[in-house]
């Protein structure tokens, strides 16, 4: 049975490893990612690099620090970068297309569904995508700022079902090896508990290489919370990519969860740039979690933010743990003036308005199902 692979690679092994240049990385990448491709298999690349390879040309020594000057590396970094990957797979009879994407080409609904579609017609074409941010376009406000959390994206997008992560370190830790003779390797991480305890770890220094891990887990989060299986790996060896493939062990395995989030609902719980927080109540939040209900202003406490209707906005408890995302039907300023109203009050004060804050169908559970009995039921 084909599968529909997601790879990513970072700066750091394009740079070269092991003795290898970045020619010669690519070459072995190039090679196991074509092979995979011969066997049917869908697969895509997400790419660093382009900045990297823009400085080099330029003959820069340190890594420019302005946005522009960041932009302009990536536009001469862009297509040295595109020729390598370009000639790589070429000897290996495999064609391959360019596609730049920015966070704007995500958060939208309509510009996501597009993206999917080429990506899976370029699939359907026996094509790989090499697939990297758009960094000579992308504003600050619009940016990944890591293409970790692009490549889960793009394996949402393309409904794949594995996404493996190559880095320069072997495994995820429980601390920083280097520093820490006791440090454990974690080779499976079982459940989104288990990885939301990492990244809760990460956030307060307590997980080896925060500064990279940190993204990884996020990545690792989005992917599997929608049933995707995500692999960590040490892209230095030449050899794990094709052993991977092969059904080798390396690095630390991720499982995809045993209770995906729907597919029409997997954008709307990661791709949109959350504009603001609405926390609720206890029986709000248990009229969410467990009844499957839109959320009114009557079950909401506080508004932090501004934005206008129809905005991409997160509900959290009164003590700040996330319990799901959706489009707010209201604006902020429409919001302060009804906290705690209900729905007939509502209509009284603000009759242009809609009953419902956050309908269901504008709305997706985040939070790990178990979180619901930490919730205390309302007297």
């Amino acid at each position: 049975m084909s599968r529909t692979l997601v790879v990513k690679v970072g700066t750091s092994l394009l740079r070269g490893n092991k003795g290898l240049s970045t020619a010669q990385f690519i070459a072995g990448l190039a090679a196991s990612l074509s092979a995979e491709r011969a066997k049917g298999h869908g697969v895509a690349l997400v790419t660093s690099g382009a900045v990297g390879l823009g400085c080099q040309e330029l003959g820069l020594e340190t890594r420019p620090k302005l946005v522009e000057e960041l932009q302009a590396a990536a536009a001469i970094g862009q297509g040295q970068l595109m020729g390598l990957y370009a000639h790589a797979f070429k000897s290996h009879a495999q064609t391959v297309a360019q596609v730049l994407i920015t966070r704007g080409d995500l958060a939208s609904r309509r510009r996501f569904l597009s993206a999917s579609r080429t990506l899976q017609q370029l699939l359907s074409w026996n094509v790989v995508p090499i697939i990297n941010e758009n960094d000579t376009l992308a504003t600050e406000e619009l940016r990944f700022g890591d293409n970790d959390t692009l490549s889960a994206l793009v394996a949402v997008a393309l409904q794949a079902d594995e996404l493996i992560l190559l880095t320069d370190v072997d495994r995820l830790y429980s601390s920083d090896p280097r520093q820490n003779n006791g440090a454990t390797p974690i080779d499976e991480v079982q459940n989104l508990a288990q990885l939301d305890a990492l990244q809760t770890d990460a956030g307060t220094g307590n997980v080896w290489g925060t500064g990279g891990i940190t993204t990884k887990l996020a990545a690792a989060r989005i992917a599997t919370a929608s049933g995707i299986q995500v692999r960590l790996a040490d892209g230095r060896d030449p050899l794990v990519l094709s052993e991977l493939l092969a059904g080798r062990c390396h690095g630390t395995r991720f499982l995809a969860s045993l209770s995906p989030i729907p597919d029409r609902k997997r954008w709307l719980a990661h791709a949109p740039v959350p504009q603001g927080d609405l926390l609720v109540d206890e029986g709000a939040a248990r009229a969410l979690l467990d009844k499957g209900a839109s959320l009114l202003a009557i079950g909401i406490i506080k508004v932090n933010g501004e934005f206008e209707r129809q905005a991409p906005v997160r509900i959290l408890t009164s003590d700040g743990l996330e319990l799901g995302r959706g489009l707010c039907a209201y604006a902020s300023k429409e919001l302060q003036r009804c906290l705690g109203l209900s729905s007939h009050l509502v209509q009284q004060f603000e009759p242009q308005l809609p009953e419902v804050v956050i309908h269901r169908d504008q709305l997706v559970i985040t939070a790990i199902s178990s979180i619901s009995t930490t919730i205390p039921a309302k007297l």
